[in-house]
């Protein structure tokens, strides 16, 4: 066979083999996504061994609400997965990622098509039959990336549900924790109020009796009275805020409020031991700032995107079929054609649509960059807040609870002057009220102290457990 047989075979390999090198170009700009702004520590008051370290980059969040302690707590929050509509909704938007990043892989494919026909008819010179076959194939290559960059940006969005999934399951966590802690401690002030109350009924009765025999006044009777009624009137509110609490605990298990109860439970009110270490880069882990950083991906990739369409596209097709009076003749080589064909397309004027377009893209870029900073910003803000106020609310603490023990003190002594008859019962009625506030005060503060080890726990992106700090203390 001479050698111009060969040729159009030959150019056609070289053709090809040059479409596939331009496939492999890429406009999108190679810069990697910037660096999230990390301090070398922290400027609230720390415990003593908290230091910043830039030598660890595993992370392992594990089931941080076992840090306080409760088994209640840690049966409630399995169901969370189960049943929490914030999350059922996340987990759909992650599968609609999902299925979008098929579909952008597959435009990198060829797509392939049949055509199939059968007719018979009758005419003049009789019945006749004919049959059709075809096979068509196109393929548009990927000469300047632009289907790449859109494949990669889309898989960066999948992440970035991934992370929204995250955050979402994070949120619904914590605000479980936050309504629980917030119902043990209503149910361990109501324990408090209702040990007063018995106190103050019993008050009632010796008031009544010493006016009864007259030793008091009337208005001793009566004060004595409306410090019960007022204790009371307490105790009904923290039943009711409990009533609040536990409502919102079955809204976030997915569980309608008329069927969700929780049985009184004695408030373990223990704050989380912090660890001798607290790496800032943890909060690289956030659920939000990952969400960010893969938002800068995206730009990027759509930076290519938008650069690709100044140059032009070239699609590719092809097709083979035949036509004949029966299906002998149809799959014969004589009977069968085939073609191959090449477009070019190329925009010549667009009143500056793709330079606005490139222009977007830049600027969507410049945003998402900025967003991706200030999340970490703030997720140093809140963590240095939370340090603050576990410092500070340990201090009040220690205070309150002196001050609680000398307000009992000075109830009891106030209460046994009375009956001794030294003092009015306006003094016995300012000690109650003194010593039920500040034991009352102490017990909300250390519910914030909680609190705060919570909000902690979720400005780090879900508490500070890491493989390294097991692997050092052992």
């Amino acid at each position: 066979m001479a050698f111009h047989s060969y040729r159009p075979l030959l150019l056609a390999g070289i053709g090809l083999a040059s479409i596939l090198l331009l496939a492999g170009c890429n406009l999108a700009p190679r810069q990697p996504a910037p660096a999230a702004p990390l301090s070398q520590g922290w400027k609230a008051s720390a415990p003593a061994g908290w230091v910043s370290t830039d030598a660890y980059q595993s992370w392992n969040s594990g089931q941080w609400w076992q840090l306080f302690g409760d088994e209640a707590l840690s049966a409630l929050m399995p169901r969370v997965e189960i049943g929490n509509q914030n999350l059922a909704l996340a987990l759909a938007n992650v599968a609609q990622a999902q299925a979008l990043l098929q579909q952008a892989q597959a435009q990198l494919m060829p797509t392939l098509g049949a055509q199939l026909a059968v007719q018979r008819g009758s005419g003049t010179a009789g019945t006749a039959g004919s049959a059709s076959l075809g096979l068509t194939g196109a393929w548009a290559p990927d000469l300047w990336g632009k289907l790449n960059n859109a494949v990669q940006a889309q898989g960066a969005n999948v992440q970035a549900s991934q992370a929204n999934l995250a955050a979402a399951r994070l949120t619904a966590q914590g605000s479980l924790a936050q309504a629980y802690l917030a119902l043990r401690e209503a149910d361990a002030e109501a324990a408090l109020l209702q040990e007063i109350i018995t106190g103050y009924e019993r008050s009632l009765t010796i008031t009544e009796n010493n006016y009864k025999a007259g030793i008091a006044a009337r208005t001793d009777v009566l004060q004595a009275q409306s410090t019960l009624e007022s204790a009371r009137s307490s105790l009904q509110a923290l039943k009711s805020g409990r009533t609040t609490y536990e409502n919102a605990i079955a809204l976030l298990l997915g569980e309608p409020p008329a069927n969700f109860s929780l049985a009184q439970r004695p408030w373990i009110n223990t704050v989380p031991q912090l660890p001798a270490q607290l790496p800032s880069q943890l909060l690289l882990r956030r659920p939000d700032i990952a969400s960010a950083e893969r938002a800068v991906v995206v730009a990027n990739a759509n930076i290519g995107v938008a650069r690709a369409a100044w140059f032009p596209s070239l699609n590719l097709s092809a097709g083979v079929g035949g036509a004949a009076a029966n299906w002998a003749s149809l799959v014969s080589t004589p009977a069968l054609t085939w073609s191959l064909g090449a477009t070019v397309a190329q925009t010549l004027f667009d009143g500056g649509t793709r330079n606005a377009a490139i222009d977007q893209a830049l600027a969507t870029h410049a945003a998402a960059t900025a967003s991706y900073r200030q999340a970490a910003l703030t997720a140093f803000g809140q963590v240095e807040n939370q340090l603050t106020a576990l410092d500070s609310l340990g201090r009040q603490i220690t205070h309150t609870r002196a001050a609680a023990e000398a307000a009992a003190g000075a109830e009891q002594r106030t209460l046994n002057s009375y009956r001794a008859g030294i003092s009015d019962y306006t003094a016995v009625v300012t000690a109650q009220a003194t010593a039920l506030t500040t034991r009352r005060a102490l017990m909300q503060l250390e519910l914030a102290r909680q609190q705060a080890a919570l909000a902690l726990i979720q400005a780090l992106g879900g508490g500070w457990q890491a493989p390294w700090l097991e692997a050092e203390a052992s």
